[in-house]
């Protein structure tokens, strides 16, 4: 028997990170205003802590979306890989050519392009996806805010996130 409803559990999860940032500053928080001089130093480097720590789980909590899609997503030393019940593929981030969120799918879907392969699309809800957000951060010049935006926008209609630019050059950044 769970005390919480199972759809509770999953917000609660989704914010895992930022519940935790709260709970470091207020520990950071007791220890500037409590017992004395000597954990105030230790303090501020957790309300510091705490801070940076709720910051990125903002983005990942809005990262994340509702579970329960088709397929798993995998990510492995630089490789995104896809197993879907009618699709599936891999591509490597540092061989990747663009991004794109295609809201014209249902539901949305990423769409990895790496040149000489057909594109792997990757449903937004599929299992694992979560680890997307790390693997998409490590893209050169990527914007994470406008991504984000982008996929809780819930828009119909496919959308450059990110593309390699020419060698040599800084990465474009698209819209």
């Amino acid at each position: 028997m769970s005390f919480f409803r199972p759809e509770a559990r999953a917000q609660l999860w989704r914010w895992r990170e930022v519940i935790a940032a709260v709970g470091v500053v207020l520990i950071g928080i007791w220890m500037v205003a409590g017992p004395g001089l000597l954990l105030a130093i230790p303090g501020y480097a957790l309300i510091l802590g705490g801070v940076a720590l709720a910051w990125l789980g903002v983005q990942r909590g809005r990262f994340r979306g509702a579970d329960g899609g088709t397929g798993a997503v995998q990510v492995d030393e630089g490789q995104v890989s896809y197993f879907g019940p009618l699709t599936g593929g891999t591509v490597a981030l540092s061989e990747m050519d663009s991004l794109t969120l295609d809201g014209a799918m249902f539901p949305a879907h990423w769409r990895l392009t790496q040149r000489g392969q057909p594109a792997l699309l990757i449903p937004v809800n599929a299992a694992g996806a979560e680890a997307l957000f790390d693997a998409f951060a490590t893209l050169p010049g990527l914007r994470t805010e406008r991504m984000l935006s982008m996929l809780n926008a819930n828009s119909h209609q496919a959308v450059v996130i990110w593309r390699r630019g020419p060698p040599g050059q800084n990465p474009q950044q698209l819209h």
